[in-house]
């Protein structure tokens, strides 16, 4: 009969190095025998109790083959795999393969389990410093120092791919967690909430298509350039009250969204301005046949109003926290506004400052003290 063995795992030296060596055995029974890569008999038994959990948990292939995979490896299977139609929105692989281009300049090389917050930091402090490189003709001309918001954006893209890695198994846990961004960056994920004086502002002084676009968001919620400029007048079933979404961001938002009274007007209204073609937003200068973009007459029209500047994409912002100060349950905004995660609602959706002011006057300062204005004589009654 063998003789039991009495350790799972030891920590031994080795000649003519300081750094401690571990010893221990997979779940085959073979004997493995690796660095533990630090010169420290504590971080070294450390290690060595996580190699016995992963081996334990049947992870430790899995996390081995994180420690010898660099980031710039996994960087390019992350875009193949977890960024590209039809995981994501061809305008998110886009804006990923960017922040990606960046990353992989200065982490490209590294081990994936050797990337930690300092190095995430002090990129961070980097990318802060530079300037914006633009490509002419005779190589490159720098301009202005690189905005907070585009290097927060890269900073997003590689915590959702570390957020993977985890996942995945790779890593133990992500380093992004331990970051501190460098700089206050102002307006992040904070939608403008647009009042219906403000919204009537913007309708008065921009064109009718850009006044139906507006009007439509705002009563339905559709995303802009996913699903309102490419639609078709055959999605639209004004006799029903209903649209239906073919195609959208996620595959939630694959479905019917039911119109208001308003919405309807501003359908028939874009519909009598859109000629005999197919698209709601027809343009004869996209090769797509409809219009792709708002951004110059939206631009033009907030300026004419006076009114400052906020995304269009905020009208669907607008939408759910209207729906939410109308008395709507969560649950159902959620599904209103096609959103697989409740989470998500909550940036959209925004009680403002002058909805929680209305709140307060409602509060009753003497509750549970106000005496009956004429108390109810007291009666006793047998019942036999």
């Amino acid at each position: 009969m063998p003789r039991a063995r009495k350790y799972d795992g030891v920590v031994y030296p080795r000649t003519g190095t300081s750094i401690w060596w571990i010893r221990y055995r997979d779940r085959n029974g073979a004997p493995r025998r690796e660095s533990s890569l630090t010169a420290d008999w504590q971080e070294a038994n450390k290690r060595l109790r996580e190699r016995l959990q992963s081996r334990d948990d049947n992870l430790l292939e899995i996390r081995r083959k994180g420690e010898t995979l660099t980031y710039g490896q996994w960087a390019d299977f992350f875009l193949d795999t977890y960024s590209k139609p039809p995981m994501r929105a061809a305008k998110t692989h886009e804006a990923n393969r960017r922040c990606i281009t960046h990353l992989k300049t200065a982490l490209g090389m590294s081990k994936l389990g050797d990337i930690t917050a300092d190095s995430i930091e002090s990129y961070l402090r980097d990318r802060l410093c530079q300037r914006v490189r633009v490509k002419v003709k005779i190589g490159y001309r720098q301009l202005g120092p690189i905005k907070s918001t585009t290097v927060h954006q890269e900073f997003r893209v590689l915590r959702r791919m570390l957020n993977v890695a985890v996942r995945k198994k790779l890593l133990l846990a992500n380093p992004c967690s331990g970051v501190e961004f460098p700089v206050a960056v102002k307006g992040l994920f904070r939608p403008h909430y647009v009042t219906w004086s403000e919204q009537q502002r913007i309708e008065s002084h921009a064109s009718e298509c850009l006044r139906n676009a507006v009007r439509i968001i705002t009563e339905t919620g559709l995303r802009v350039y996913k699903e309102l400029t490419p639609m078709r007048k055959d999605q639209v079933d004004i006799q029903n009250a209903v649209v239906w979404i073919p195609d959208s961001k996620t595959p939630n938002g694959v479905a019917e969204v039911p119109l208001t009274l308003l919405a309807i007007q501003a359908f028939r209204s874009q519909m009598a301005i859109a000629g005999e073609g197919p698209f709601l937003f027809p343009s004869d200068r996209n090769r797509s046949g409809h219009q792709t973009t708002f951004k110059t007459a939206w631009h033009k029209t907030l300026r004419r109003a006076k009114i400052p500047y906020f995304r269009i994409y905020d009208l669907r912002s607008t939408y759910a926290t209207r729906l939410s100060a109308g008395g709507v349950a969560d649950e159902w905004v959620t599904q209103l506004l096609r959103q697989g995660d409740a989470q998500v609602f909550k940036k959209y959706s925004q009680m403002k400052l002058q909805m929680k002011r209305e709140a307060l006057e409602k509060l009753n300062r003497r509750a549970n003290e106000m005496a009956l204005a004429s108390p109810a004589p007291v009666c006793t009654v047998m019942v036999q």
